[in-house]
C-alpha cells in the first residue's frame, strides 16, 4: 500500500513490507516502491531470482498506471518510446499508453511499461518531461498483477508464475546480447 516502506526495517519507525507477513518469514523485497506508490510488489528469499527480476540485463517488464499533472506531447511520447536521456540519465525504450485526457483540469492517465527500475524511474522520467506525478501505482510485474487484492494482501506464487517470469528474463538477457553483437 501507499505509505509503506519497502524495506526490511525502517529507522524512522514507518510501516514496512513486512509488517504485512507473518513474523517466521525471512523474505526481502524484490525492488522497491516510493513511500507514495502502491502496487504489485514480490518478495523472495531468493537472491538470484531477485537479481533476474530487477537488473535492467533481464528487462522484465513492469507496468505503471500514472495520474498525471499536464499533457504528454506527441513528441514527449516519442522521446518515451525510443529511450528518453535527460543531463543526468538515459533510460531504455518504455511502452506507452494513453488511457485518459482531462482537458478540464489539464491532467491525463497514462500506462507505461518499462523494463528496468531505477531509483524514482518513472517519476523522473515524466519530470524530465516537464510534468508532475500526481499519483503511481505499480499494475503489473511481467505477467503478474495485484487484480482483485487488497492492499497489503498477499499470496504465494504458483510454480507457472514463478517459471514464467524467468522465462521472461531469459529472454531478456538473450534479446539484450543479441542487440550488442
Amino acid at each position: 500500500p501507499k505509505g509503506t516502506i519497502c524495506s526490511v526495517s525502517d529507522d524512522k519507525e514507518r510501516k514496512t513490507v513486512l509488517d504485512y507477513l507473518p513474523k517466521d518469514k525471512r523474505i526481502y523485497p524484490v525492488g522497491r516502491l516510493d513511500f507514495d506508490t502502491s502496487g504489485i510488489l514480490l518478495l523472495t528469499n531468493d537472491g538470484e531470482f531477485t537479481n533476474r527480476m530487477i537488473h535492467p540485463r533481464y528487462h522484465v517488464p513492469k507496468t505503471y498506471t500514472i495520474n498525471l499533472q499536464g499533457m504528454l506531447t506527441p513528441e514527449d511520447i516519442q522521446r518515451l518510446k525510443t529511450g528518453l536521456k535527460t543531463r543526468d540519465e538515459s533510460y531504455q525504450p518504455a511502452k506507452v499508453r494513453i488511457l485518459q485526457k482531462d482537458y478540464t483540469r489539464d491532467r491525463m492517465i497514462l500506462e507505461l511499461t518499462i523494463s528496468e527500475g531505477k531509483n524514482h524511474q518513472v517519476k523522473n522520467m515524466m519530470e524530465a518531461l516537464g510534468h508532475e506525478v500526481r499519483k503511481l501505482n505499480r499494475k503489473s510485474f511481467g505477467p503478474l498483477s495485484a487484480e482483485g487484492m487488497k492492499p497489503g494482501e498477499y499470496r504465494v506464487l504458483k510454480r507457472h508464475e514463478i517459471r514464467e517470469l524467468l522465462r521472461l528474463a531469459a529472454e531478456g538477457e538473450q534479446r539484450r546480447e543479441g542487440e550488442e553483437r
